[in-house]
């Protein structure tokens, strides 16, 4: 959920106490402050106004976890640098309990009570500081929106709930959604180790972001040492960090996780809102699509919008965006972005300028690499349902398979997990760390191993355009009671790629996700796998836009462990995985069928010719 690595954060910490000179930008005059919210508690806040301006401008408006002290001026900044240069009265808050911010820090802080005139959250914070704004700070014009990336999206989530009248436009940018389904702490049920322990640690240890000391650079040879998650609490936290605490106590989506959740805190949209994903978030993919799905139910007055660009989290907040790590998508995209959509946007709703002629959604094909506009997503009676089927011999087709038996199986032994990225893995946030672009690392590094399948097809003759959302259908076994299924879909370069050599039979992975298979009939109450009988596993690998190019090849890969981002299955049920124990830990034969009766496949939304 964080914008910004730790490290790029403290790079950011000049505090700006005058006014910035710039030739071709609004100078801009700075001031710190405590705000007052209705139960007393102070928030910190900077305030950055538009100097020699005599028209009232509106606010702009950012909450964050993440420390506002040390933000730039705003045509410093990369992100909001092109409205700096029209004119806005920029905020920027630390939430309760983070930074400078007086009360105490609550992870997702749950909706409160209205029925109690005392109960705070996110949402009252939000109505509490826009109140005061817009009462103390002059040349204001009476109108607010609210933006950022991660957490920041989420708090502008929040704030649309019951919002302010002032309120007028909004862009949740990677927001999570639901933190079991889809977003930082699980993925269909399965637990993200490594990411889950450092965020946590690093929000909840103090006030301030605090990397947790590994005594190994690899941190996948320190969880694969720290052994049952029960050593977490025992060696390490000790009942000290909140929100690991909630994770061994609510192993299951019950209560807890479901009131956290976008479908259960939105209705209709209250104000305009533009959604933003990246296709290879590595943190918050499902998130801002989801929010969008949630809203678009309700969205009776066209205030709901969608953008995907090519980007990974908050990718589209800095920098050009014309690559992603070896990957080019030859145009600036996020310079795109900042410029050509999020500028305008909030110039229309906040001081109404421009057409408003927004898309509906509006996405970055890759493969293709051209932006395309939409009037909905996914796309209406523009693609057709085709089955790519798993065929013996490590083959891909579009025919079903004839035959009445047939399987591919591998050994899944939790000892030896299977690395989700290039080894060293490095800390999340630490120095040098690849978690940034993981998700377009060349998959190859996995493709050799025992324990991974691969199928794949023929060099395709034309190309093939996939727009819409994927879905896994895969049957599988498992010799234990337990088990984890990790599908991904992935382009494959051809041999000789003049345009970059070095791409030359690379494995891009376009989707992928896990599937934790004691979830399979809901994931309010698991249930063991019966050894050794086939079950259907229907996995969502969300939305896509990618042209499949001729010459290139489609790959699926399946596999059972995913480590350390995942946490290692025991293979074995137990009723709460934080609590299983070193001799729960148990190989065991998986199989993957592709016969007539049990056809695994991948259910593509190919566009029509």
């Amino acid at each position: 959920m964080k914008r910004f690595p730790l490290m790029i954060g403290l790079l950011l910490s000049a505090c700006f106490t005058v006014a910035q000179t710039e030739t071709d930008t609004i100078t801009y005059s700075r001031q710190e402050l405590l705000i007052p919210m209705r139960d007393g508690i102070k928030l910190n806040t900077v305030i950055y106004s538009p100097d020699g301006i005599s028209e009232p401008m509106p606010f702009l408006f950012l909450r964050t976890p993440y420390g506002v002290s040390g933000r730039h001026s705003p045509n410093k900044d990369a992100y909001i640098s092109d409205m700096a240069k029209e004119g806005y009265i920029f905020v920027f808050q630390d939430i309760r309990g983070r930074y400078k911010s007086e009360g105490v820090f609550e992870m997702q802080r749950i909706m409160r009570d209205k029925k109690d005139p005392k109960s705070i959250d996110e949402s009252t914070d939000t109505y509490d500081a826009i109140e005061w704004l817009l009462k103390n700070i002059p040349k204001n014009n009476g109108r607010v929106g609210m933006y950022g990336v991660s957490y920041d999206g989420w708090t502008t989530m929040m704030g649309t709930i019951d919002p302010h009248p002032a309120l007028k436009a909004a862009s949740e940018q990677a927001t999570p959604s639901d933190m079991y389904i889809g977003d930082d702490f699980h993925h269909n049920g399965a637990f993200r180790l490594s990411y889950s322990f450092e965020y946590s640690f690093m929000e909840e240890f103090s006030r301030k972001d605090t990397l947790f000391s590994f005594d190994k650079f690899d941190t996948y040879e320190w969880y694969l040492k720290l052994g049952p998650l029960s050593n977490v609490n025992e060696k390490y936290f000790h009942g000290k960090i909140p929100s690991w605490n909630d994770f061994v106590k609510h192993p299951n989506y019950d209560d807890f996780w479901q009131k956290q959740s976008m479908a259960y805190r939105l209705g209709s949209p209250t104000v305009p809102i533009l959604h933003v994903a990246g296709w290879w978030d590595q943190e918050d993919f499902y998130g801002p699509q989801k929010a969008y799905e949630v809203l678009e139910k309700q969205d009776k007055f066209n205030k709901n919008f969608l953008v995907i660009g090519p980007w990974n989290h908050g990718g589209w907040s800095w920098g050009p965006g014309s690559g992603l790590g070896n990957i080019k998508f030859g145009s600036p995209t996020s310079e795109k972005f900042r410029k050509e959509i999020q500028s305008p946007f909030f110039a229309f709703y906040l001081k109404g300028k421009g057409s408003g002629n927004f898309p509906e959604a509006t996405t970055f094909q890759t493969g293709s690499n051209i932006w395309k506009d939409y009037d909905n997503w996914p796309p209406l009676n523009l693609t057709k349902t085709e089955n790519l089927y798993l065929e013996s011999e490590g083959k891909l087709s579009f025919i079903p398979p004839q035959v009445t038996q047939g399987f591919d199986e591998y050994l899944s032994d939790p000892s030896h997990p299977v690395p989700y990225r290039s080894r060293p893995v490095e800390e999340t946030y630490g120095p040098g760390s690849h978690w940034y672009t993981w998700l377009v690392q060349d998959q190859r590094f996995v493709q050799n191993r025992p324990d991974v399948l691969s199928w794949e097809t023929n060099t395709l003759t034309s190309d093939i355009e996939v727009t819409g959302n994927l879905i896994a259908d895969i049957f599988a076994s498992t010799s234990g009671t337990d088990a984890d299924w990790i599908v991904k879909l992935i382009d494959v370069y051809p041999e000789t790629y003049p345009e970059q050599f070095y791409l030359g039979g690379y494995q891009l992975m376009v989707a992928n996700d896990v599937f934790r298979g004691r979830f399979r009939n809901g994931f309010i109450k698991p249930e063991p796998v019966k050894s050794d009988q086939v079950y259907e596993y229907r996995i969502d690998l969300h939305a896509i836009n990618h042209v499949f190019k001729a010459g290139h090849k489609i790959m699926v890969q399946v596999q059972s462990s995913w480590f350390p981002i995942i946490d290692r299955n025991p293979q074995k049920f137990v009723a709460n995985i934080f609590e299983a124990i070193d001799s729960d830990f148990i190989p065991t034969t998986q199989r993957i069928y592709r016969s007539k009766q049990f056809s695994s496949n991948i259910i593509l939304p190919v566009v029509k010719k």
